[in-house]
């Protein structure tokens, strides 16, 4: 009798707990799910950030409290009926009816707006904008299991605490979860998704036949310690850095900026920190000094992130628009990549549905506005790396400053090293005899001159100058205040290209400079100077070597070396002012602001600096509401091919809705606090989870309730990235390459692709295994993509994009049937089918496998055995097609022929080219 009524207890109290109280008394109206969508979708668009018809706004509290131009308040709290809201809304009077000329709000969303006003009209900051706090995770105990005390049904099946979040969700929805998958196809997923690369043969017997509890641990392991892991995940990094080894615009010239992909390939696989890694990005120049005192090569390299903003060098374009159109990109790719925010939305106005007014975004710019890139021909400032010759002699210059004046040093390698601070020549005041040359850069003839504004000649001893001329004999002269005033400095120019070292008078306090040119002797030849910098002189002049110390100096300067563009910070006379663009238009400038970041976030704690290493250090700090949430979203889709909320570049209030919210923040909070920002650690909980491990098959049940998966009752089932797509079938044929790092490379693709009207640019063939590199090493130019990547929807990196959205065209199915890259692989792939079998359905089943691991189907045999049969017969009745067909390899017959179109086939099947 005791044990019925402890019984009969139990199940009153499980059927107690299904209820809330807000189930018996009802629930207040929630302003975020509930009434900010109802406002976005009608009212939003004439009376938010964008517009405020009749001086009524519903974006920030403070706006609907106000009376508007009729002088009547749009929301009384308490008091729907009084709302001028509510009466606009239920009006008959077309004049007065709101939404003016829109669709009626349905008399649901009518009673929404009621009660939230009567229930005081609770505002309330979007949930993606509050502080993340770590939630609980849902308990498995039920009856069933006497609250977990027994191992069975769904704690059996969770392997850690995603699961939790998952089944409480499936149980919500009516949804079951999804055995595990087969090993086989297990192994290629976590493979595919961690490495990029599907698993060998070898490792996929090792896994199916490992009866170890830990065999799947041990396999994940192995993939987070494989150098493709890198890789992989540099391809996806380099979308939202948009990563391109061209300019882009329409010359689209080369840029050297491998070196920044080959540190995020380092980085991924160091497993750097992501807070780290995001600050290295974002202010590598700023960050603590190296030997020197001159930052860390690496952090340098870092800076690439933000120099890969297009450079226009199409004659007569205004450098200073396009420099300014750098800082916008700069502004909006930070705050997509890790605020999950449109906030380029505030460019041009106050943002139209979430609470951020148009001056955030131009203190927010106010923190890239400093940086020394400005729009010129040669992407300066540029870091130089000096090999050989050229490396003793910076180390010459540098040793005789460390001797002579040990305080110099600093300032010495930095232009050593980065050629700042100068001023480019398109800032000269052109005069006389004078024009543009080479696009950016300022050109005089014999008799010409020029005025540079407001120069701080204070303990400046030398000018460094680099010019190129045919002229012979020519003298430039530099005047003080005006063009017959003090002479500064007298240079005879030599007839070549050159940096140049002359000493000036000494002279304090901000002046303009005036140069004018005597060219006698070659009065039609211009001089092209391209830039200027005062500087201090070197010191130890009264040494006997001082003349080859300057002269190294300036041969350091003047060869040419490997470089690559980066940020470097403007400071004191080189740093800007800030103001808001009116209504975005860069021309029409507004109140001067200072660098800020939006209130709708936390602020920036005090302690930070006010540039971009205080920047980023704010966007990664644990009181960001955003960062954490993004960046765990963004790795989530990559693996389920859906965010958690899917609109991975937007998290406002027009992005769509998380699915798993709760979830969502656990995650940020394990990444941030318990892993340290570790993103190989964030990918293992993960993939280790039983909701990753699911079975991709489903029932019919299933894709009724649930056709997109949003709620995970089973694997993810998504094809594969462009570079995958490759990758896969160089691999699986024997033919990929593992080498790592360097300048891009330029593998197969098809004639007449490129177009390089003005360098002249060719697409010349890689030779050897650099033809068979990774994709992720391919050459990128902006305006003319790899075109295989294009067709399967790679971006063309011209601006970030946060996801790819995968389409299925029949051009997806004629560059894997017909692009050499493919058709290499498909003979390759016959070449090696042909060992494994001696009849075609041995070999066509061989080949099934090496490409999916897993048994063909009777039916799908027939098909390829078809297939192989009719090439067969119509290369033995044309052997010579045969020969046409087998252009890469020295064996030649109409079976290999047949062979290789059967391959061919299988490398374009669906199943091959998804993620099971």
């Amino acid at each position: 009798m005791r044990n019925r009524i402890v019984i009969g207890l139990a199940v009153l109290v499980v059927f107690l707990s299904s209820f809330t109280w807000s189930g018996w008394f009802g629930k207040k109206v929630d302003y975020n799910s509930e009434v900010k969508p109802i406002l976005n979708k009608h009212c939003m668009g004439c009376h938010g950030g964008v517009k405020k018809a009749g001086d009524v706004s519903f974006l920030f509290e403070h706006e609907m409290l106000e009376p508007g131009k009729s002088g009547k308040i749009p929301v009384v709290k308490g008091d729907a009926d009084a709302s001028e809201m509510i009466r606009r809304i239920l009006s008959n009077d077309p004049d007065e009816k709101m939404p003016k000329n829109g669709t009626p709000l349905t008399d649901d969303e009518v009673g929404i707006l009621k009660t939230w006003i009567n229930e005081g009209a609770e505002w309330e900051t979007h949930w993606s904008y509050k502080r993340i706090e770590k939630p609980d995770v849902p308990s498995l105990g039920n009856i069933w299991n006497l609250f977990g005390l027994l191992p069975v049904g769904d704690a059996t099946w969770a392997k850690n605490e995603i699961d939790n979040f998952i089944l409480q969700k499936l149980n919500e929805k009516g949804l079951s979860k999804s055995p595990e998958a087969d090993r086989a196809t297990l192994i290629r997923r976590v493979s595919l998704d961690l490495t990029g690369l599907p698993p060998t043969e070898k490792e996929v017997s090792d896994f199916e036949s490992d009866k170890s509890d830990n065999a799947y641990e041990k396999v994940v392991d192995r993939l987070l310690k494989s150098p493709s892991y890198g890789e992989k995940w540099t391809s996806m990094w380099m979308d939202l850095a948009r990563y391109a080894d061209t300019k882009g615009y329409e010359s689209d010239g080369g840029r050297s900026m491998w070196r920044y992909r080959d540190y995020v390939v380092k980085s991924f696989n160091d497993d750097k920190p992501f807070d780290q890694f995001t600050i290295e990005q974002l202010a590598g120049d700023l960050m603590p000094k190296g030997k020197d005192v001159f930052p860390k090569q690496e952090n340098m390299i870092a800076t690439g992130y933000h120099r890969n903003t297009m450079t226009n060098n199409e004659g007569g374009t205004d450098d200073e628009e396009f420099r300014t159109a750098a800082q916008i990109d700069r502004v909006n790719t930070t705050w997509e990549v890790w605020q999950g925010t449109t906030f380029a939305c505030i460019q041009c106005h106050s943002h139209p549905y979430d609470p951020i007014p148009h001056e955030d975004y131009y203190k927010y710019m106010a923190f890239f506005n400093n940086s020394r890139d400005e729009d010129v021909w040669d992407e300066w400032p540029k870091l130089r790396f000096y090999k050989g010759e050229d490396s003793v002699r910076v180390e010459r210059v540098k040793n005789w400053i460390k001797q002579y004046n040990p305080k110099q040093v600093e300032e010495v390698t930095q232009f050593m090293n980065v050629m700042e601070p100068k001023i480019n020549a398109h800032n000269f005041i052109k005069g006389d005899q004078s024009t543009v040359l080479l696009i950016s850069y300022y050109g005089v003839k014999d008799k010409g001159n020029a005025r540079i504004p407001q120069v701080d000649l204070t303990n400046a001893g030398s000018v460094v100058m680099n010019m190129s001329t045919k002229a012979e004999n020519a003298v430039l002269t530099l005047h003080l205040d005006k063009l017959d005033g003090p002479v500064l400095s007298q240079i005879k120019l030599p007839s070549r290209d050159t940096v140049l070292v002359a000493p000036i008078a000494k002279v304090s306090g901000k002046h303009d400079i005036y140069l004018s040119l005597n060219s006698p002797k070659a009065p039609e030849e211009w001089v092209r100077i391209t830039w200027m910098s005062f500087q201090k002189e070197l010191p130890g002049a009264d040494q006997p070597d001082y003349s080859q110390i300057v002269a190294d100096y300036a041969t350091a300067l003047t060869r040419s070396t490997e470089s690559m563009p980066v940020v470097w910070e403007g400071k004191g006379d080189f740093a800007r002012k800030t103001n808001v663009f009116v209504r975005g238009n860069w021309m029409v400038k507004g109140a001067e602001v200072k660098p800020d970041v939006p209130k709708l976030l936390a602020p920036m704690p005090k302690e930070y600096s006010r540039d971009r290493l205080g920047l980023a250090k704010w966007i990664v700090n644990r009181e960001n509401a955003l960062t954490g949430r993004v960046i765990v979203n963004r790795f989530w889709e990559q693996l389920f091919g859906k965010g958690i909320v899917e609109t991975v570049e937007d998290f406002g209030s027009q992005g769509s809705e998380p699915t798993h919210q709760e979830l969502l923040d656990w995650l940020a909070v394990e990444f941030m606090e318990q892993d340290q920002w570790s993103v190989k650690k964030l990918l293992k909980r993960v993939v280790m989870s039983a909701t990753y491990r699911q079975s991709s098959k489903t029932d019919k049940d299933k894709l009724e309730k649930d056709p997109y998966n949003i709620w995970i009752s089973r694997g993810p089932r998504v094809r594969l990235s462009a570079e995958q797509v490759r990758d896969q079938a160089l691999a699986c044929s024997g033919l990929i390459s593992k080498k790592m790092y360097g300048p891009g490379v330029m593998p197969p693709q098809p004639d007449k692709i490129w177009q390089s009207p003005y360098s002249g640019e060719k697409w010349t063939l890689s030779e050897g295994e650099d033809r068979y590199r990774r994709g992720v090493y391919t050459y990128w130019k902006r305006t003319a993509p790899y075109p295989s990547m294009v067709t399967f929807d790679a971006p063309s990196r011209e601006f970030c994009q946060s996801r790819r959205i995968l389409t299925n065209t029949p051009l997806q199915a004629l560059v894997t049937l017909n692009d050499p890259v493919y058709l290499e692989a498909a003979e390759s792939l016959a070449t090696k089918m042909l060992k494994r079998g001696k009849t075609p359905e041995q070999q066509l089943t061989e080949g099934y496998r090496m490409l999916t691991f897993q048994p063909i189907g009777q039916k799908n045999l027939n098909v390829l055995v078809k297939i192989y049969k009719e090439a067969l017969l119509s290369y033995k009745k044309k052997p010579s097609e045969a020969d046409s067909m087998l252009i890469y390899g020295k064996v030649k017959s109409p079976e290999l022929a047949a062979l290789t179109i059967s391959a061919n086939v299988m490398l374009n099947l669906d199943n091959v080219v998804t993620k099971e």
